[in-house]
C-alpha cells in the first residue's frame, strides 16, 4: 500500500495554492467546502478564483510565486503551467516538511486527492495511487448514483443522537447491536417514520447469536456477494489455523479472534447473541453444520 488513506480535520488548516487555472479551481472548488484556511498566489486569474476571493472564502495575490512563498504551510498544492516550477518547489516543500501535492505530476506528490464522493458527514475517497484516475471517476459515479441524497440529513440524524445512545447504552456491544437495529429498519432513508425506528430499535430484542462456517482453502474471490454482509457484522473469529490474507481482508477488522476455542465456547458466544465464523477444515465444518443445524455454511458460489 503505497497511499494509506487519512480523514483529515480541517478546522485551523492553512492550504496554499500556488496557480489558478482551471485545474486549480478544481481542487479549489473541494477545498472551500471544508473549514481550512485557503491562500491563492497566481499571476492569471480565472473567474471561479476571483469569485471565491470577493465571496471572502479564500485570500488571493496575483504576483509571481518564489520559493519563499512555500512556509508555514499545512498543505501546499502546486498547480501553474510551469512543470519546471512546481517541481522546483515541491522539493522546497518537501525540504521544509511541508506536505505537497503537484497536480499530474505523482512521483513529486507527497499526498494526493482522492476522487470524492461527498454525502455531508459520510465521506468516500476513491484511489488508483495515481495509476487510472478515469477509472476512479467512473467508480465514483457509480457510487452517487447508489447513494441518495437522502443520506445527509440521515447522518445529521444520527450525530444529533448519538449522546442519547451513549446515555441509554452505556455498553458498547449494546449500542452497536442497537444501530445495527436501527439501519436494517430504516435503511438509508431519511423521512417521517426515522424518528419511530430509532425509538423503536431501542425496544427490540436481540435473539440467538449467528454461526458461519466456511473452509479457508476456499478462494475469497469465489465467495458469493451475499456473504460480504454476513462477514462485515462479525463478533468474533474462531479459527486453529492461519486465515489467508485475501480471507482475512473480508472479515470485520474489529472481530475478536479465538484459536484456542472449543465447541463449548462456541455455543457460549452464540448464546450471548455473538456473531461467530469459524474457519476450519472440511471434515470439521461438516460436524459442526449436523451440532448447529442452523448454521450458515459459505461455498463457492452460494450460502
Amino acid at each position: 500500500m503505497q497511499y494509506f488513506p487519512l480523514f483529515v480535520d480541517t478546522q485551523s488548516l492553512k492550504i496554499l495554492i500556488v496557480g489558478a487555472g482551471d485545474v486549480a479551481s478544481r481542487k479549489l472548488d473541494l477545498l472551500c467546502r471544508t473549514e481550512a484556511e485557503v491562500h491563492v498566489i497566481a499571476l492569471e486569474l480565472n473567474a471561479e478564483v476571483i469569485a471565491y476571493q470577493q465571496q471572502g472564502r479564500i485570500t488571493l495575490e496575483q504576483r509571481p510565486v518564489s520559493e519563499y512563498d512555500i512556509e508555514s504551510w499545512d498543505l501546499v498544492y502546486l498547480a501553474t503551467a510551469d512543470r519546471s516550477l512546481n517541481e522546483m518547489l515541491a522539493n522546497v516543500a518537501k525540504q521544509r516538511n511541508i506536505w505537497v501535492n503537484v497536480v499530474d505530476n505523482p512521483s513529486f506528490c507527497r499526498f494526493i486527492t482522492p476522487s470524492i464522493v461527498d454525502r455531508g458527514r459520510l465521506q468516500i475517497a476513491i484511489s488508483t495511487a495515481g495509476a487510472a484516475p478515469v477509472y476512479a471517476r467512473e467508480l465514483r459515479a457509480r457510487l452517487e448514483s447508489w447513494l441518495p441524497q437522502s443520506i445527509t440529513p440521515l447522518f445529521d440524524f444520527i450525530a444529533e443522537h448519538r449522546q442519547d445512545v451513549q446515555t441509554r447504552l452505556p455498553i458498547f456491544k449494546q449500542r452497536r447491536l442497537f444501530w445495527q437495529r436501527f439501519f436494517k429498519l430504516n435503511q438509508s432513508r431519511f423521512d417521517e417514520n426515522t424518528t419511530a425506528h430509532y425509538q423503536a430499535s431501542f425496544s427490540q430484542q436481540d435473539g440467538q447469536g449467528e454461526l458461519l462456517l466456511l473452509d479457508p482453502n476456499i478462494d475469497a474471490e469465489l465467495l458469493p456477494i451475499a456473504a460480504m454482509p454476513y462477514l462485515q457484522k462479525l463478533d468474533i473469529v474462531f479459527s486453529k489455523h492461519s486465515i489467508p490474507h485475501s480471507l482475512n481482508e473480508l472479515l470485520r477488522r474489529d472481530a475478536a479472534r479465538d484459536s484456542n476455542w472449543s465447541v463449548n465456547s462456541l455455543e457460549q458466544a452464540l448464546n450471548a447473541g455473538e456473531h461467530c465464523l469459524v474457519c476450519a477444515d472440511v471434515a470439521e465444518v461438516k460436524r459442526l453444520a449436523i451440532l448447529f443445524p442452523g448454521a450458515k455454511r459459505f461455498q463457492v458460489g452460494a450460502v
